[in-house]
């Protein structure tokens, strides 16, 4: 066992196994999560135990990454709408976190680094606890920090959330059908219609041009009281009964301009008529789909894109690009033909392109060395943090850059963060091991209600600035206040509450912009404390 235990491998391991199993755990229908990892190392490293050298940069842009892949289809487009009043939320809560931190430890002569740990862990940010950690040269002070506030950063908003609602006498599962001007009108579904408009009669389905205009897809046609793929030569006669697939306000929109929604249920051969295609071959991607013509040419019809994890209903002016997945509607064999014709693999689907994933981190790392000044004699690095993450951002918006594609696997992509999380969180836990005690007997009680402070003022506040003056309704309010914190258990305490979409779409779009500035602000805490 002595030599086991001087195998940095199984120590690391060790860690990794033990701390899972601790956050497993739940008391009161909480759990550490991952977080167990943390505390399981902080003890391993009071022993004296250690973990391989390096592993510290590795775990962190590889985190970084894939957290900016996950969200870089949100974050632009969440900046560019004027006066985003989630964005702005976010920056409130952030910044008066960050300010109440500076302001705090400086009162209680708290170390930087301690300080700028306490206020990744208030804010439940490893982001921000590996920029502290990198700018502080990996010391193990921002650990310890991060560790003392860490429980209650994450205790502390899941109850808040639970909570306040109480206090309000607000049953949030009831309300959800009023306050949510999110719930219905973009999902997608799929309706019959009959048609009715005298003007359509006669023409073929698949070359109208108000099937160019629609932004529905129309997928099967009834024949013989059953529902079957549209086919090619397919007409718009009187009673036909068509099948859109698309947005439910978009279908509603397009039915009165087609004739009458329909409620019966038809049979349909989904499983052998439907099917997901990935498009390979370059000389089918780069086109729209009103010129591939794919029911003409094919016999088939795209009712669905998912691209880089997002699904939607494409119009006639999308532009198939490469990896995009399709959902195919058709006959079986003009299925296999158009798999053909699109180059299609079915290990394709869910495969990780590892060219890109090393690349785009490798890009990341060298946008992170960069230093750039400010006209003084300091100078400012993105660090092996901030570099993976701005270029992950970029690929998961524009899709690629040059042949590096911004686009892993959901299942894929949760499996690396996670990984890399965990290496992080036992790394970290390792390092500030070894000044636990001594830190704790010096101002353990000071710091842990500091870090109280910093986790329960800015939403105290953020939820007062949401509601009276950026006049959201309390489900978009508490939304946002987990994404501002960027809280995903306090977040999955909501939704388990409420069929409701607009906490979801709430925490989307701030937490991305809160994820930005507290790997920043970590960094301005050391500065404006050492």
């Amino acid at each position: 066992m002595d030599d086991l235990l001087k195998n940095p491998t199984f120590v690391l391991f060790g860690i990794l196994f033990a701390g899972l199993l601790l956050g497993n755990i739940k008391i009161g229908g909480l759990s550490l999560g991952s977080s167990g990892v943390l505390f399981v190392a902080l003890v391993a490293g009071h022993f004296g135990l250690h973990v391989p050298d390096g592993i510290s940069g590795m775990a962190t842009a590889l985190f970084v990454y894939c957290v900016g892949l996950s969200v870089g289809n949100r974050f632009f487009g969440s900046l560019v709408q004027a006066g985003n009043k989630l964005a702005l939320l976010a920056i409130i809560v952030v910044s008066l976190a960050a300010a109440i931190t500076i302001g705090l430890c400086y009162a209680c002569g708290i170390d930087p680094g301690v300080a700028a740990g306490m206020f990744a862990g208030a804010c439940t940010s490893t982001p921000a606890l590996a920029a502290a950690a990198e700018a502080m040269h990996n010391s193990g002070s921002v650990n310890i920090g991060y560790g003392i506030a860490y429980p209650f950063g994450v205790v502390g908003v899941v109850l808040f959330v639970q909570i306040l609602p109480r206090i309000l006498k607000t049953d949030i599962s009831q309300d959800a059908v009023t306050v949510d001007p999110h719930k219905d009108p973009k999902k997608i579904i799929s309706r019959l219609v009959s048609i009715t408009n005298e003007q359509l009669f006669g023409q073929a389905i698949d070359t109208h041009d108000v099937t160019d205009r629609m932004a529905c897809r129309m997928t099967r046609i009834v024949k013989n009281d059953r529902l079957v793929p549209l086919s090619p030569g397919d007409r718009f006669e009187p009673d036909t009964k068509i099948l859109l697939v698309g947005a439910r306000e978009d279908i509603e929109r397009e039915a009165l301009m087609l004739g009458v929604l329909q409620d019966h249920n038809y049979p349909r051969n989904s499983e052998r008529e439907r099917t997901e295609v990935i498009a390979l071959k370059k000389k089918f991607c780069g086109h729209t789909l009103r010129e591939l013509r794919t029911l003409q040419k094919y016999g088939i019809t795209i009712s669905r894109i998912s691209r880089l994890g997002f699904s939607f209903v494409p119009t006639p002016d999308t532009t198939i690009i490469r990896n995009d997945i399709l959902t195919v509607v058709g006959e079986p064999a003009n299925i296999e033909a158009f798999k053909k014709a699109v180059g299609h693999r079915s290990t394709a689907i869910n495969a990780t392109d590892i060219l890109s994933l090393a690349g785009g981190i490798a890009l990341g790392i060298l946008l992170g060395s960069l230093k750039f000044s400010f006209g003084t004699d300091s100078s400012f690095s993105l660090g092996m943090a901030g570099g993976p993450l701005i270029v992950a951002l970029i690929l998961g918006h524009f899709g690629h850059v040059g042949p590096i594609v911004g686009y892993i696997p959901r299942p894929t992509r949760t499996l690396l963060m996670e990984f890399g999380l965990i290496l992080f969180l036992a790394w970290a836990g390792v390092a500030g091991g070894a000044e636990l005690v001594s830190t704790l007997e010096k101002s353990g009680l000071s710091i842990f209600l500091v870090g109280v402070a910093i986790t329960f003022i800015p939403m105290l506040v953020g939820y007062f600035v949401a509601t009276k003056l950026l006049k959201l309704n309390l489900l978009e309010a508490l939304g946002g206040i987990c994404g501002s914190m960027t809280s995903t258990p306090a977040l999955g305490a909501i939704t388990s509450k409420t069929d409701a979409h607009s906490p979801v779409v709430s925490y989307a779009t701030a937490y991305p912009a809160a994820l930005i500035l507290m790997t920043v602000f970590a960094k301005i805490i050391i500065s404006s404390l050492s």
